[in-house]
């Protein structure tokens, strides 16, 4: 039987070149969540070091180093042809450094200012979350943040699925189209594994992790965060 982040590789190298056009029509109120993400990932100094994990073509990288011009950052993520987006786009940086391995089980390194990840964790398995979050605290310095801005699953069956009907009201209705509206709606269907915002903060409240909170909602999208 396939791994099914096979599947997830294959599915994000095919979808690779126009990721990044897609998002802000993919995700109701794109700036509010990406901005709550950033905006939470605060650190003391002026060049932190930032890990993102599931990097894909560097979006979520490059809100940070608008924010932290000096900033090093390390991209790391399963996909190359995501990769290989990501390097163009920050072709000449000095600091930026990309990492293909898959993040279940390859060595985050570290200590860094900064770990964060976007629109990926929930693609992995229950325990892979937990033990994902346990290897970010690891891999923290001391006073260092993890944010995660993500999807979760509803608190109930109810809330779960009015949530996945405005999530599709916003899709079938912006202008992406019906049809690819549908693949979009059928790759969530087969290769998200969501997990409660509830007891992924537990997860970490139990790890080690500080000033546990979340800190935007939007129905399914979330940005909560945790400090070493």
């Amino acid at each position: 039987m396939r791994d099914p982040v096979d599947k997830l590789k294959e599915s994000f190298d095919a979808i690779a070149s126009r990721y990044d056009e897609h998002r802000r029509w993919i995700i109701p109120d794109f700036a509010g969540f990406y901005g709550a993400a950033i905006g939470t990932a605060v650190s003391p100094k002026k060049a932190p070091s930032i890990l993102d994990i599931g990097a894909g073509t560097g979006l979520l990288s490059e809100m940070f180093l608008f924010a932290y011009p000096g900033a090093t950052i390390t991209l790391l993520d399963i996909s190359e042809k995501m990769l290989d987006m990501a390097r163009r786009r920050f072709e000449g940086r000095e600091k930026v450094r990309f990492i293909a391995a898959d993040y279940r089980d390859a060595d985050l390194g570290g200590p860094f200012d900064i770990i964060a990840s976007a629109l990926s964790i929930h693609h992995l398995e229950r325990d892979e979350k937990r033990e994902l979050y346990r290897r970010v605290l690891a891999s923290l310095g001391k006073g260092g943040v993890f944010v995660n801005a993500d999807e979760v699953a509803g608190e109930t069956a109810e809330i779960h699925r009015a949530n996945l009907a405005y999530w599709d009201d916003f899709l079938l209705k912006g202008p992406l189209g019906k049809e690819e509206a549908r693949v979009i709606m059928e790759r969530r269907a087969t290769l998200d594994r969501m997990e409660k915002l509830s007891v992924q903060l537990g997860w970490m409240k139990k790890l080690g992790f500080t000033g546990v909170e979340m800190v935007y909602q939007n129905r399914s999208f979330v940005v909560f965060c945790g400090r070493k």
